[in-house]
């Protein structure tokens, strides 16, 4: 047997109050992918980003090759042929593909030759086909194009070992099986990869091993082969998780948010939406489909009061409300689940209990003759986290020392405390693992239940199915149609999300 190409013993990280790495130790071999799994805050990034060179580990020992290695930047680490690509993208935004590809390179002459460096990465797009203009600038290219030039950087650097955070959490299914299809030939010239995920699909479609971590400790060692998704989530939750969630049935009521012909543009003043029309009901979730780009971003926006239509109507509660501010919005009963919750959703240097009055820190009980009473945003904040089964240390520790899965829930809890009969969840579980994709899930459901009208956008197609009542499909701004999701398949709303529309069925508009 081969010897391993990455070998980690006893490592252990600790942060203020926690500990997220109690001696773990791992093994990737060459020409293997492994997955590292576990839920929110089990400690996959912080031990990645020990290899990485972004932390330094308070104890074990790191191996590649064999040799024991010190590891304390990122340049040693990318010197030892490892490169990782991280969840939020290390990207400028206003510089080039080719640019970014090259920048920070120890050896870049003065004066670079970029119709070489537009050479050789053209070479591996086509080796690899990660399709991307290397002349494009990063801010004109999707979520799904930004990863591959992040991919092709470390190709570029001569990467032997790839470690990708939550790699598929910004991907469409069709991106992901592409995603996938670059691993194996990747790992067929025998380079590795580490992939973090919480998708079970995915840890059995593109791994050889799986590693599951809970609360900071390797909990078992699995070939893939001989596992299955119920058993690794039980694994990682310690309980058995429910995949399909029960729905009852349920009388809608009236229309609460109803658009007309809504047109928008988006930031380079094109057209985003396109006379959409749409109906939602009390009591209905109402899910969108699409492939990132395809006005999702701007239909949330001009809800929200964050963009501005220029043609049609938005009645909410039967009240115009196009072109209002968002917090006029916010008062006519609309709450909202943001895409990208850490510049959106949270302050991070603000308490968990800020962050959980944002919403209500004007009105009563919260303020009494104009003051604002700390002890009661306190007492608020202690009934929403043990509601919400939010995992913090204290109500005053600050927002970003949680996980990415305990932050949704903050935002969860707010929103949902402050919805007067309106949501707007954007990709709400996206980037959680399966114990918080159930209970989002299963909030969403309730709260549809006790008449919130509901529009849910997400690149799960099983979430969709799951949760949603019906589901409209958007492709170039434009409504392809809208399916009972007890009626509609995978295969039929993939056809729809690619802009074909041969073979479908319509139940209406409305």
């Amino acid at each position: 047997m081969s010897h391993p190409i990455l070998e980690m013993k006893g490592i252990t990280k600790r942060f203020p109050n926690v500990v997220a790495n109690d001696r773990v130790d791992l093994e990737l071999y060459p020409g293997e992918v492994l997955a590292l799994l576990g839920e929110n805050g089990a400690g996959k990034s912080s031990l990645m980003n020990v290899v990485a060179g972004l932390y330094r580990a308070d104890e074990g020992e790191i191996f590649i090759r064999g040799k024991r290695v010190e590891i304390n930047s990122p340049r040693d680490s990318m010197n030892l042929g490892v490169g990782m690509v991280h969840q939020n993208f290390m990207l400028v935004d206003t510089m080039t593909v080719a640019e970014n590809i090259i920048l920070g390179l120890p050896d870049i002459p003065f004066r670079v030759d970029m119709e070489k460096v537009n050479e050789r990465i053209r070479e591996l797009s086509e080796k690899y086909n990660l399709q991307v203009d290397p002349e494009s600038y990063i801010w004109q290219l999707s979520v799904g194009e930004q990863q591959r030039v992040e991919i092709l950087k470390l190709i570029y650097r001569g990467a032997e070992i790839l470690i990708l955070d939550e790699p598929t959490a910004v991907l469409t299914p069709q991106e992901s099986k592409e995603l996938n299809r670059v691993l194996q030939q990747m790992t067929s010239e025998g380079k590795s990869a580490v992939f973090i995920t919480h998708k079970m699909e995915e840890v059995m479609a593109f791994s050889n091993w799986v590693r599951v971590l809970n609360k900071g400790r390797l909990v078992t060692v699995k070939e893939t082969q001989k596992t299955n998704p119920k058993e690794l989530a039980q694994l990682m939750v310690g309980r058995d998780v429910l995949f399909r969630l029960a729905k009852k049935e349920r009388q809608t009521g009236d229309v609460i948010l109803d658009l007309k012909d809504v047109q928008a543009l988006d930031d380079k003043g094109l057209p985003a939406l396109q006379s959409i029309s749409l109906q939602i009901r009390a009591g209905e979730i109402m899910g969108v489909a699409g492939v990132a780009g395809n006005g999702q971003k701007q239909l949330v926006e001009v809800l929200t009061g964050l963009r501005k239509i220029t043609g049609g109507q938005i009645r909410i509660f039967g009240e115009e409300m196009a072109n209002k501010n968002p917090l006029e919005i916010i008062n006519c009963g609309v709450s909202h689940i943001p895409a990208d919750r850490i510049a959106r959703g949270v302050a991070g240097d603000m308490s968990v209990a800020g962050n959980l009055a944002m919403k209500c820190y004007r009105k009563p009980p919260l303020v009494k003759r104009g003051i604002l009473h700390p002890r009661r945003i306190i007492d608020l904040a202690k009934r929403m986290i043990d509601m919400f089964r939010i995992d913090t240390p204290t109500p005053q520790t600050h927002a970003k020392f949680l996980s990415g899965g305990n932050i949704q829930k903050i935002i969860l809890a707010r929103e949902i405390d402050a919805c007067g009969g309106v949501l707007i969840a954007a990709y709400p579980s996206r980037g959680l693992d399966v114990g918080a994709t159930e209970y989002i899930r299963s909030q969403m459901i309730e709260q549809s239940e006790c008449g919130t009208a509901i529009l849910l956008i997400s690149e799960d197609l099983e979430e969709l199915m799951t949760v949603a009542d019906k589901i409209m499909v958007l492709y170039e701004g434009r409504i392809m149609d809208i399916l009972a999701s007890s009626e509609a398949n995978t295969e039929q709303i993939g056809l729809l999300m690619a802009g074909v529309t041969e073979g479908k069925t319509a139940v209406g508009h409305a």
